[in-house]
């Protein structure tokens, strides 16, 4: 069954809870779906009068924010044999080059890769264990954290619902045509924040492989 039909299926408490559920234990550090869940809740609350966009995006934020916050925790605690062992269970995403990646763009972005970290599912998932184990301070960590999360996760719900709103506007004059347009239009706005955020780490990674070669072509 796809997402919105199983969606439809179940009570808007049941997915407020999902929502903040899904998208906390993604933030906690295990891979899980959590944008489709929202993107997926938040058109269906465009459709649907039960569901109040406002409570979704607070539950979306609070589970992003909490699970974070409990990665870190545990990121602290854990430290680097933590990664290794789910690098293990997970070597998908938490192989060492993943890890290494992530880990450059921390020491070189410090909070903003917590706060553009929220826009990238790898980052996503990474964001708080890694900050537990490289030990930023907490308070850094919860500001970047707490922004992220408000923005991507009440931005993401925001742009979406309207986005459902207008293509259900349009879908009364222009047959379903105007949905894919509308959702598009919305999809692509979420797609440059990604690709800003994404730019951001990829320099953070090759600007420490350019030191050493440098270093060797002075020499």
């Amino acid at each position: 069954m796809h997402v919105q039909e199983w969606l439809e299926a179940v009570p808007p408490v049941a997915i407020y809870a999902l929502v903040g559920l899904v998208i906390g234990l993604e933030s906690l550090g295990i891979p899980l779906p959590g944008e489709i869940i929202l993107v997926s809740s938040a058109l269906l609350a465009s459709q649907h009068g039960d569901i109040n966009p406002v409570v979704l995006g607070v539950c979306a934020t609070a589970g992003a924010v909490i699970g974070d916050s409990i990665g870190y925790a545990i990121g602290r605690k854990g430290g680097r044999p933590m990664l290794a062992w789910l690098g293990k269970k997970f070597p998908r995403h938490f192989s060492e080059g993943h890890v290494a990646t992530a880990e450059r763009s921390f020491e070189k972005w410090g909070m903003w890769a917590v706060f553009f970290g929220r826009f990238i599912a790898l980052l996503r998932i990474f964001a708080g264990p890694l900050a537990g184990v490289l030990h930023m301070p907490y308070w850094k960590f919860f500001i970047a954290n707490l922004f992220g999360g408000i923005v991507w996760a009440g931005g993401t719900t925001a742009v979406i619902y309207y986005v459902g709103v207008v293509a259900e506007s349009w879908l009364k004059r222009f047959s379903w045509l105007g949905l894919v347009v509308a959702v598009l239009i919305g999809l692509t706005s979420m797609i440059v924040l990604k690709r800003k955020a994404k730019s951001a780490a990829q320099k953070a990674e090759s600007e420490p492989e350019a030191e050493p070669a440098a270093a060797a072509a002075a020499e």
